[in-house]
């Protein structure tokens, strides 16, 4: 079992996803860009790719929008056909921004030739770095089931609001497409409250999957509460075993050994 793991100029948060992964008894390959597009690394040999948090081409145009584009016009019927064969694609934060623009969320009707929905500036107009309480939804998308009743993870972005086109929130909650949404500490839905909501996503949502289940995009980090020694209260609440990231990233994994 191999994952590719996309590094792009900007992207920082690769070397994190594969250890993070080596550790769950993966192979985890951290390949760039352009190894791909001339051909030297073929994404069809891997078992799943992530593609990782950062700032990838520095977020001009708007954040993820070239490596999304290249990726779509470049490698879009490998793309396409990776995702039709169930393996699993998962994009954090920078990464879910590079999904929605490939086409690949929220894939109403399978891969979209262009961007179906928008990963738009915070509500608050800066730069949200911090951890949230999440809840995960009743989705199609097998990395997120059996979770605890409230996750604890960390996001940093400047873009991560949620913007969907009229009734795309209804079609996603029909579908059972939200697989995260921002909540409160109790379990409570955030209900767009600021900060428990960070950026003043639709519906409280932070991540979503596509009809297929196999495809999520999330602004939180799971690498970075992949052990409970990286959250911020580990001196007090104890810094042993692994984190709420673990959870989501072993239950990908998993989902590959049934394939």
């Amino acid at each position: 079992m191999n994952f590719c793991i996309l590094r792009a100029p900007g992207t920082n948060c690769d070397g994190e996803t594969a250890r993070a992964l080596e550790e769950l008894g993966c192979g985890a390959e951290v390949v760039h860009l352009k190894r791909l597009l001339d051909g030297r690394v073929d994404i069809l040999g891997y078992s799943g790719l992530v593609i990782p948090g950062g700032f990838s081409y520095g977020d001009h145009i708007r954040s993820g929008a070239i490596v999304g584009r290249v990726l779509s016009h470049a490698l879009g019927e490998r793309l396409s056909r990776f995702v039709d064969e169930g393996r699993p694609v998962l994009g954090i934060c920078n990464g879910f921004q590079v999904l929605a623009e490939a086409g690949l969320l929220p894939g109403f009707e399978g891969t979209s030739r262009f961007p179906e929905m928008a990963l738009s500036k915070n509500a608050s107009s800066h730069f949200e770095d911090r951890w949230v309480h999440l809840r995960a939804g009743e989705s199609s998308c097998p990395f997120t089931k059996g979770m605890p009743p409230v996750l604890r993870m960390p996001v940093a972005h400047g873009e991560g609001r949620v913007v969907l086109p009229p009734g795309g929130l209804e079609r996603l909650e029909a579908n059972g497409q939200v697989a995260l949404r921002y909540a409160l500490g109790s379990g409570e839905p955030a209900g767009g409250r600021y900060p428990e909501n960070p950026n003043g996503s639709a519906g409280d949502i932070a991540g979503i999957t596509n009809p297929q289940g196999n495809v999520l995009g999330l602004m939180p980090h799971p690498e970075r509460a992949f052990l409970r020694i990286l959250y911020p209260d580990w001196t007090r609440t104890g810094g042993e075993g692994y984190g709420d990231g673990y959870l989501l990233l072993r239950n990908m994994v998993e989902y590959v050994r049934r394939l």
